[in-house]
């Protein structure tokens, strides 16, 4: 099978058939690029790996406010020598340190550390040469001076280990290690990280454009006065919510009536304009459905039913010379919310460059049986959560026609019943996909 032939024609497909197709679309496609500044890259794609310019943390330093020392050569600790399960331990450690300085995070201590004197030291700060553990500040307390300095004694000392609440430089990223790979969604701990580097901008993706609009007489706008015949177009913010969480720049193109000339010269402009256009109603059979006549005209139909419910009428092409990816989604808007995160969203991800994008799926138990029929995918809307001991339950959220909008809303995922079942009972396992858009 090819959609590059756009041979697919009549047949229904199944879900993997339909995905597979999709991202084949995608496969020869390269996006463009642009360079960011740091704070600007938030939900956008690397568009190469990140080498690190630095040791992360540049310098050895403590873990603790506490005092840092070199611990005495050829002694062991009590603990080391429990763990090598050795029955005398060596000479403890002394339990009183005379202080000859302090290191300060941002200020270090530089001078040797004479033997059997330990330095002040609070998180952060570099360890001072020669110095190896740290002991922290709710171990020591104060001790009489001598010879002019003032010491510390250490509190249970059988229990400190060497090399203790110490950060090696380096160790959380390494100079010259690969920080990111190309691919990645930058989140805010990505930001965080290129910022720990030093790394002010990065190359990135350049932003998909999407182009949506609703079609059909009925729908009416919202804040508009509603007719006796209209329903409010919830669909088309549902989509821009949706395409936005994806980091998506949106030219909403509005309604548009069921004409097909108009139909067509819509399909035209959008394309002009867009990486990807998406329509929702007009592509099943009915006698007012313009989306594929309209398509035959501007583009390329590669198919347009797929074994699923809800969703079964979705039309996949390209349009114009520009050859820009088309859905024409269905008009019931959870069968929109659906086929979007069935098969628009891993396209676009692929275009932004994410190519191991995978949706998250999770095993759960059925609270109760649930209906489905053998030969399509069922997608139900569920709501799932963890008992006492872990285990993921997960139940519907009632009736699941593909026009009750609210049974989303009382969702947290989607409930994949595969095409072989022809239901499941309860206390069975079955697949579900969190809905990650969210929140």
């Amino acid at each position: 099978m090819s959609l590059s032939c756009f041979d697919l024609g009549e047949r229904m497909l199944s879900v993997d058939e339909a995905l597979e197709a999709i991202l084949g679309f995608a496969a020869a496609s390269s996006p463009a690029h642009e360079t960011l500044p740091l704070a600007a890259l938030r939900g956008r794609v690397l568009s190469e790996d990140i080498t690190s310019p630095v040791n992360v943390p540049q310098n050895t330093n403590a873990a603790m406010d506490g005092i840092a020392l070199a611990w005495p050569v050829g002694q062991q600790s009590q603990r080391q020598v429990q763990e090598q399960g050795q029955k005398h331990a060596p000479l403890a450690l002394p339990e009183c340190w005379a202080l000859v300085g302090e290191s300060l995070a941002g200020h270090g201590y530089r001078d040797e550390v004479p033997e059997h004197a330990a330095v002040s030291i609070t998180t952060g700060a570099p360890m001072p040469p020669g110095t190896d553990t740290v002991i922290m500040s709710e171990q020591l307390e104060e001790a009489p001076p001598e010879a002019g300095r003032e010491r510390v004694r250490v509190t249970r000392p059988e229990t400190v280990k060497v090399g203790q609440h110490v950060r090696q430089a380096g160790e959380d990223v390494p100079l010259g290690a690969v920080a990111l790979t190309a691919g990645t969604r930058l989140a805010a701990e990505h930001l965080g990280l290129l910022a720990s580097l030093g790394v002010d901008r990065a190359r990135v993706s350049r932003q998909v454009k999407v182009a949506i609009f609703s079609t059909g007489d009925e729908v009416t706008a919202p804040g508009e006065p509603l007719p006796m015949d209209g329903i409010f177009d919830a669909n088309r913010f549902s989509l821009h919510g949706l395409l936005t969480a994806l980091g998506v720049e949106v030219i909403d193109l509005g309604i548009l009536a069921d004409s097909s000339q108009g139909m067509v010269s819509a399909l035209r402009d959008a394309a002009a304009a867009a990486d990807m256009v998406i329509t929702s109603g007009g592509v099943s059979v009915g006698q007012a459905d313009w989306i594929k006549p309209a398509l035959a005209e501007t583009g390329e139909l590669g198919f347009w039913r797929i074994a699923m419910r809800p969703g079964r009428p979705l039309a996949f092409g390209r349009l114009g010379s520009e050859r820009v990816p088309f859905f024409g989604l269905p008009g019931n808007p959870v069968a929109v919310m659906v086929t979007f995160l069935q098969f628009v969203q891993p396209l676009i991800r692929r275009l932004q460059g994410e190519h191991a994008w995978q949706p998250l799926r999770l095993m759960a138990r059925a609270e109760e049986s649930l209906k489905s029929r053998s030969g399509r995918v069922d997608f139900l809307r569920g709501v799932y959560h963890a008992d006492e001991s872990g285990q993921l339950w997960v139940r519907s959220t009632g009736r699941q026609g593909s026009g009750i909008l609210s049974s989303m809303v009382a969702a947290n995922c989607l409930i994949e019943i595969a095409a072989p079942c022809a239901g499941i009972e309860a206390g069975e396992t079955v697949t579900l996909q969190p809905f990650m858009h969210r929140g």
